[in-house]
């Protein structure tokens, strides 16, 4: 191969790799990459999944707490169901 093959796969390379980067800048510029929220330094965090389990291939239990209350949430494909609400969050070190 000659030096101008090499210099056109190179600049190809080029374009490509500028096409996704700017295909990500422009996916977190208009909000559609992942939806993170900013925290406050020292605040801590009210929400956190506890547990997943998956049932099948289409359906999962996700155990979530707020604050010091779990929430039991069936996640399926089309739809999602509260299990059961308000089950007090365990103290920390009591076993499972």
């Amino acid at each position: 191969m000659d030096p101008e093959s090499y210099i056109r796969y190179l600049l190809a390379l080029v374009f490509v790799v500028g096409l996704v980067l700017a295909a990500g800048y422009g996916a977190r510029r208009f909000g559609l990459g992942l939806a993170v929220t900013p925290r406050v330094k020292g605040q801590a965090k009210r929400l956190t999944i506890t547990e997943i389990a998956a049932l099948d291939a289409r359906r999962r239990l996700v155990l979530v707490k707020r604050d010091q209350t779990e929430h039991l949430i069936l996640l399926g494909v089309n739809h999602e169901t509260v299990i059961e609400s308000g089950i007090a969050a365990p103290k920390t070190g009591e076993a499972a």
